[in-house]
């Protein structure tokens, strides 16, 4: 378990970035030592070593694994699972209070590292002279990188606990007087998420002349991809904007395309494909930067249960639309297990199969090199769907659903109002990004998260005397604050000037 650590440490530790291995093509530097803040910048070298230890923050616990279960186990996506993990049961009933650890840990100081990394580049890049930085456009690119990793890791903090502390200097002191910042209003972050995307954009190439690079590295597409999920989150969306962003990225001049065969997505073989945009490039057999979370998902031959487990509800949705493509390539059914379920086998009858989250599928022992996609294309072009849809372009949005329908070999949809449409667009988000970190954005977005959590009709179960008990339906009791997360109580106590969510 990660060393709990608040943000006022946080900004204090800067150097640490630097004692970062490589974990990619792109990233094959060897890290340095004895090095800080103060004499650790003045070779172009420095910076490759630095952006290095900030694209690493997404090897870590947050990007790993605890953005699924913030999206998906606390939708209608999945179960924790896992056998009662009270934290992630608080997840899956909606129901977190400020005193989960895990929201501290991960959900806010995870994204503020990768902050912290990206401030201390962009803080000091300017100041360094070496000629390397002037060479094919390096300095530009490595601040295009940094802003947007700093733009991403602001866009998770936004999305799960509102207006955050902006933070964008680079600190050297642990007086908190100066490192304690107050909440900015969520709009001021947006903007913030939205300026710096703005000058990736401008700074970042289409093509880095590698397509294993293109997908591992920030790129113009990447950000323009962000842009748009960026307008449509926020609370004073511009759905126009969304449809600009997303042909930015439909039209880009690396040629994104929808892969013909959605299974290839999550094979394990494909990665580097048309309709990757941004990704983690997970390396197998070396656990410093292996998907070591495929593990607590999958491999159930290893006696003990997984998390994240597919609701029936979920499972009923690919079956009343006859999606056996995606729902074979993200769902996998196995029997013979050796524990009990809830939901799916309270009795633990080694006959009855129970479902597993089927995205990644090579467990390798906590050691997998499968991948986890970021931003793809088939989320873009659904968010073109959906924006097109909510301005009034109802054919339009239909064309442009179809085509991810048309991938999954669905026949095309219909209909005749934007709320009819806006509900299959929502449906076939969910269809096509299970276990993707997508769904409680969208049911947010959308404003329906509450509603559809309290009207789900899910049961658990126990077992007496290898008797299946009378179903006991959940009960949800989402209220609308509870689409945000508390602020964690670690952090307030650390820093008087925050004040906490309404609700909690």
């Amino acid at each position: 378990m990660k060393k709990v650590l608040n943000l006022t440490i946080i900004v204090c530790c800067l150097f640490l970035v630097l004692t970062t291995t490589s974990c990619s093509k792109f990233l094959d530097i060897k890290p340095q030592s004895d090095l800080t803040t103060d004499n650790a910048y003045g070779t172009a070298k420095d910076f490759k070593n630095a952006l290095n230890g900030a694209y690493r923050t997404f090897y870590g616990e947050y990007y790993q694994w605890d953005n699924v279960l913030l999206s998906d186990v606390r939708s209608d996506n999945a179960y924790a699972g896992g056998g009662g993990d009270q934290p992630i049961v608080q997840y899956d009933m909606v129901d977190i209070p400020v005193s989960n650890n895990r929201i501290f840990q991960y959900q806010w100081e995870g994204p503020y590292q990768g902050i912290s990394r990206s401030n201390i580049i962009l803080n000091k890049i300017d100041s360094v002279k070496d000629p390397l930085l002037g060479v094919d456009n390096l300095r530009e690119q490595i601040i295009g990188q940094a802003c947007f990793i700093r733009a991403f890791n602001y866009y998770q903090l936004v999305k799960t606990f509102g207006g955050v502390p902006i933070e964008l200097r680079t600190l050297s002191t642990s007086d908190p007087s100066v490192t304690n910042l107050p909440r900015s209003t969520e709009k001021e972050v947006y903007d913030q998420i939205v300026k710096d995307l703005e000058l990736a954009v401008a700074d970042l190439p289409d093509d880095y002349g590698d397509a294993t690079i293109n997908v591992e590295k920030a790129t113009r597409g990447a950000a323009n991809a962000l842009l748009a999920k960026v307008w449509a989150q926020r609370s004073d969306r511009d759905y126009s904007k969304v449809i600009d962003y997303c042909d930015e990225v439909i039209n880009s001049p690396l040629g994104y395309q929808l892969v013909a065969d959605y299974a290839q997505l999550f094979d394990g073989d494909n990665y580097t494909n048309a309709e990757a945009i941004f990704e983690i490039a997970f390396q197998g057999d070396n656990y410093d930067v292996s998907n070591w979370a495929v593990q607590l998902f999958l491999a159930p031959e290893d006696g003990w249960q997984k998390y994240c487990i597919p609701s029936k509800d979920l499972v009923a949705a690919y079956d009343n639309e006859g999606d056996i493509s995606r729902k074979d390539a993200n769902i996998v059914f196995w029997d013979n297990l050796p524990w009990a379920d809830e939901n799916w086998n309270p009795c633990y009858d080694a006959n009855v199969a129970c479902p597993f989250n089927y995205k990644q599928k090579h467990p390798n022992g906590w050691n997998s090199g499968d991948r986890l996609y970021l931003l793809r294309l088939g989320d873009i072009v659904l968010l073109k769907a959906e924006a097109q849809n909510e301005t009034g372009d109802l054919s339009g949005a239909l064309t442009t659903l179809n085509q991810i329908r048309f991938r999954a070999g669905l026949a095309d949809a219909t209909a005749s109002t934007k709320e009819e449409l806006r509900l299959k667009i929502l449906n076939e988000r969910r269809l096509e990004l299970a276990f993707e970190a997508q769904r409680w954005d969208d049911l947010v977005r959308l404003g329906v998260a509450t509603d559809v959590m309290n009207n789900l009709q899910e049961y658990k179960y126990t077992c007496e005397n290898n008797i299946v008990s009378a179903p006991i339906k959940i009960d949800y009791n989402v209220s609308d604050y509870k689409w945000l997360c508390p602020i964690p109580q670690q952090e307030m106590d650390a820093n008087a000037k925050l004040k906490q969510n309404p609700g909690y």
